[in-house]
């Protein structure tokens, strides 16, 4: 356990080399802060945090920076996150107004406003299905045997397929037949189209059997395990931080990166736990291992929307990175739903 005094001389620590990147000093500390302390008292704290594994001191400066023990019992312990101020919520606002013709371009504004906001790398998933709603059904003839059978969701998403027509079945009855099934599922959320919601359109459909074959199997296509849309933005800001001049932790970082795949499975490890904070080794992922990521997952309905991360150096901003996900979240929720 630290006492109070090493709580507070641990924190400047902390804080400071967050600000500025440079190790920081007992003399320094002594300057800026007034604790009431001399540099000597100071320097002697400073070195029982090293011993306890707090602290880490670079070859060539008489100044420490924290470890990664220090940053889990900062953000574990310490930290409040940030309150966003006027400017940064009307920049937010003014950002997701300027494209909100899809969802696509909702979490692609997303991913950019958590990068430009964090200076770091975000990363988005998106989980599209959880949020889309049918909106109708329609038929577009093609020829006299043929037309193409047309499923439109509010996101802007279409599915579709050329079925055959009944013979004998005019253009109106395929016009009331969509709009009967339309009446029955328009709203409904994509992954609420469940078996009996399916066998209430087969009973309305039961008497044309091609129909009912090519109808069945659009929905059920739609209603397959979740489409998932990934957006990153932000890795030039992340290389100009002063921690990627080493080229060898660049080239580590950048193959992670370029690896869709590999990001993919980073952000579903930790869907199910909220707000989620890694440092450095607890990052289990080769190549983000000098890293620290905040991630999130949110849902709606109790189905889950997307998650979103920031991935940049373990001497990121936390309580600034937390504010700025917690206002994107509860702007998004209002988005969504609405």
């Amino acid at each position: 356990m630290l006492n109070e005094r090493k709580k507070k001389i641990l924190q400047i620590i902390i804080e400071d080399y967050i600000s500025t990147a440079e190790p920081v000093g007992s003399r320094t500390i002594a300057r800026k802060h007034d604790l009431g302390l001399s540099p000597a008292t100071i320097r002697n704290e400073m070195s029982d945090l090293e011993l306890l594994g707090y602290l880490e001191q670079p070859h060539t400066s008489a100044g420490r920076v924290p470890s990664a023990q220090a940053y889990r019992f900062y953000v574990d312990s310490m930290i409040e996150p940030d309150t966003l101020d006027d400017n940064d919520r009307t920049l937010i606002n003014t950002l997701y107004r300027e494209r909100q013709r899809s969802i696509d371009d909702i979490f692609l504004s997303t991913a950019k406003i958590l990068s430009q906001m964090t200076h770091n790398v975000s990363m988005v998933l998106a989980n599209q299905h959880s949020i889309s709603r049918f909106c109708y059904l329609k038929f577009l003839p093609l020829d006299t045997n043929h037309a193409i059978l047309c499923i439109v969701t509010d996101d802007g998403n279409v599915n579709n397929c050329v079925v055959e027509i009944p013979a004998g079945m005019s253009a109106k009855e395929l016009e009331y037949m969509a709009g009967r099934i339309t009446r029955m599922l328009e709203g409904k959320a994509v992954t609420d189209i469940d078996k009996a919601l399916l066998d209430e359109v087969q009973a309305a459909v039961k008497d044309d059997r091609l129909l009912l074959s090519s109808l069945l199997h659009v929905l059920r296509r739609m209603t397959r395990p979740e489409k998932e849309t990934f957006f990153m933005g932000g890795t030039r800001q992340l290389l100009s931080q002063p921690e990627f001049r080493d080229m060898e932790k660049v080239k580590n970082l950048l193959g992670v990166l370029e690896e869709e795949k590999v990001v993919r499975n980073i952000l579903k490890s930790g869907e199910e736990s909220g707000l989620r904070i890694t440092i450095g080794s607890e990052n289990k992922f080769e190549g983000i291992q000098d890293c620290s990521m905040v991630q999130a997952t949110y849902r709606l309905n109790g189905k889950i929307v997307g998650t979103m991360a920031v991935l940049g150096p373990t001497r990121m901003q936390y309580g600034k990175v937390i504010a700025v996900m917690d206002y994107l979240h509860k702007y998004l929720k209002t988005i969504l739903n609405s």
